[in-house]
């Protein structure tokens, strides 16, 4: 049998495909969104972007701004019972009303 691969990536077939209308380049206005301290938002993973992307697990949770550190942000948010921050830069986040 061939070893299974154990990627940061794996099993996300579906997650990380975008449909066919959304397809191409992101806008540039997603990844110059700010965000305040407080400020409540979600994670929506871009596929086509790598950088500052948090794990697949945490993709469609909702959570509240932390910190800004850099061009990130730092986020709180609930993984079953536990609260967890990820570090996460603005083109995977939306903001929440």
């Amino acid at each position: 049998m061939v070893k299974a691969s154990k990627g940061g990536r794996r099993r996300t077939r579906n997650v990380l495909r975008r449909r066919a209308r959304e397809r191409g380049l992101s806008p540039i206005t997603r990844a110059l969104q700010k965000f305040a301290v407080g400020e409540r938002a979600s994670v929506n993973l871009d596929p086509s972007e790598h950088r500052g992307q948090p794990h697949v697990r945490f993709q469609g949770r909702t959570g509240v701004v932390a910190a800004a550190r850099g061009k990130a942000y730092v986020l709180d948010v609930l993984d079953g019972c536990k609260r967890k921050q990820i570090i996460v830069r603005p083109e995977h986040l939306r903001k929440m009303p």
